[in-house]
């Protein structure tokens, strides 16, 4: 029997690619495999953690079988990183695997299975791991009703990004501010780089001591899904060249993370 799914594949971030570019970073992108049918994400720009942020939707997606046998044992869906360059095609990064969440036209769209809770997915490049991709996959059977019955795509919207559809409410982490600071006691001719999340700050002059930088942003409240942080030097030579003199990933923040105490619960306690 011929089926007839909408695949929505949530791509919401990756972290501790592989460096392919000479500088310590990559361009990366993620294209997703499915069936007959492929789309990418959208390109970002000098970093080993992207966020992309972005829902591919795949509509017409047919599968013949037992419908019985879909929802147990759906198709397999293939994940490749890339490393895009200005010149030439894209590089290679790793792979992945991922299963979807299947739902029948016949189930109510509710948890416990739905919406798909983002994980993470081990990626590979040959026999090595080349970091982790977070994402949600689910496979939505279109019954007689066509697509209208399907469940709604629960914003946010992004007008700034255009036809990009950006993780549904439901799917994506909430998120709470956050702000990394990073002290560099001591260095000549070199001057850094933070990379964290979205964000890339640069050591404003290299020569000073205890220079101070700062990176604000959004963050997933869920420590877990907290992405790491990458530290670039790069050594500062004659007519604006710099070359990578080494870099460090930290892959967790957890046990610098600092918590403002609750005034109220401080308050409770002297009065209470």
């Amino acid at each position: 029997e011929k089926q007839v799914f909408q695949l929505r594949a949530h791509m919401y971030q990756a972290r501790s690619l592989f460096a392919a570019d000479s500088s310590g970073l990559s361009d990366p992108f993620a294209r997703v495999f499915f069936i007959s049918q492929s789309q990418c994400t959208e390109v970002l720009n000098e970093t080993l953690c992207p966020t992309w942020d972005q829902l591919l939707v795949f509509d017409n997606v047919e599968l013949y079988g037992e419908a019985h046998e879909m929802r147990d044992d759906p198709p397999i869906i293939v994940i490749e990183i890339y490393d895009q360059d200005t010149v030439g095609k894209a590089d290679f990064m790793g792979r992945t695997f991922a299963k979807p969440v299947v739902k029948m036209s016949d189930e109510h769209y509710c948890p416990p299975r739905f919406p798909p809770q983002l994980e993470y997915y081990q990626i590979y490049r040959g026999n090595s791991t080349a970091g982790d991709l977070l994402a949600a996959f689910e496979l939505l059977q279109i019954g007689p009703g066509g697509k209208s019955d399907l469940p709604p795509i629960d914003g946010p919207t992004d007008v700034d990004r255009g036809p990009i559809l950006p993780v549904p409410l439901g799917v994506r982490p909430v998120l709470s501010k956050y702000r990394v600071e990073v002290i560099a006691l001591e260095h000549q001719i070199l001057t850094f780089s933070i990379a964290w999340g979205k964000r890339t700050t640069h050591s404003p002059h290299p020569a000073l001591d205890n220079q101070h930088t700062f990176s604000s942003q959004d963050l997933p409240e869920n420590e877990l899904l907290h992405p790491p942080l990458n530290i670039r030097v790069v050594d500062c030579r004659a007519f604006g060249r710099y070359t990578l003199v080494g870099s460090h990933a930290v892959s967790s923040l957890r046990k610098f993370i600092y918590r403002p105490p609750d005034k109220k619960a401080q308050h409770w306690n002297m009065t209470g």
